[in-house]
């Protein structure tokens, strides 16, 4: 593993009795970089992100974080050692405002979890990590607003915000976009590079979007019912005859 890379799978296996969702995946996520994660319905792509961050364990194979073995790491721990991710549903805190939820998200990793009954004023560091994050995803004057009563877009950004009140360095967001109407995903999008331009963030992603993905991308892993069956380059991935027969087909006029 060397000093570039962040996150590495090696041979990573993950059957469900007869079926094998991911079928010996290796690949390597290089610090600072945005690596999307691509293939079509079933590919396995989920499973992958959820083998990633511990919610799921493998079957076989390891997953290495900043050269440390986390296959058998609890999620909680994975957590704190600074992976974030976010899921295809939003993932809300629906009675509470948009300045709580992001502000439990801090005070969950900064050891004063368990701290319930103390007033938010009690905690004015979370307050204030949580006050930058609600910028950063564009939030901001948005603070007390009850999260059931967002947009959706806005669901995604505090989403987002969530996420980065802990200050991971390693962001998975698994699409991201998903039922968002069409003209809220370039300001999503560019949420998401403001994000890893101040943070210096790695994000790895996993898209339906395909103008998205090849617009934003360093470097794309394709998967194929299970399987990694190509990465490279946003060029090299449009460029390749075996993905567009597999998948991208007509986006690209072939």
């Amino acid at each position: 593993m060397s000093a570039t890379t962040l996150l590495e799978a090696q041979g990573l296996v993950k059957q469900f009795g007869g079926l094998v969702a991911v079928n010996n995946v290796s690949l390597q996520v290089q610090r600072g970089a945005l690596h999307s994660i691509i293939g079509p319905n079933g590919a396995g792509k989920t499973t992958l992100f959820n083998l990633l961050s511990g919610y799921l364990k493998p079957t076989a194979g390891h997953v290495l974080f900043k050269g440390h073995d986390l296959t058998r790491v609890p999620t909680h721990r994975i957590a704190h050692l600074g992976v974030g991710r976010s899921f295809q549903i939003t993932n809300l805190f629906p009675n509470l405002t948009v300045l709580e939820n992001v502000r439990l998200a801090a005070q969950a990793m900064g050891g004063d979890s368990f701290k319930l009954f103390r007033p938010a004023s009690s905690f004015p560091q979370y307050e204030a990590r949580a006050a930058e994050a609600i910028q950063v995803v564009g939030l901001g004057g948005k603070e007390g607003v009850v999260a059931a009563a967002l947009p959706h877009g806005d669901k995604r950004k505090l989403e987002l915000g969530i996420l980065l009140a802990p200050d991971p360095e390693l962001l998975l967001l698994d699409e991201p976009t998903a039922g968002m109407a069409s003209e809220q995903v370039p300001e999503l999008m560019n949420t998401i590079a403001d994000i890893r331009r101040q943070g210096a963030k790695t994000i790895m992603l996993v898209e339906h979007n395909m103008n998205v993905v090849m617009n934003v991308s360093d470097r794309i892993t394709v998967m194929h019912q299970g399987a990694v069956l190509a990465e490279g380059t946003p060029a090299e991935i449009a460029a390749n005859e075996t993905v567009q027969s597999a998948y991208l087909g007509h986006l690209y006029g072939h």
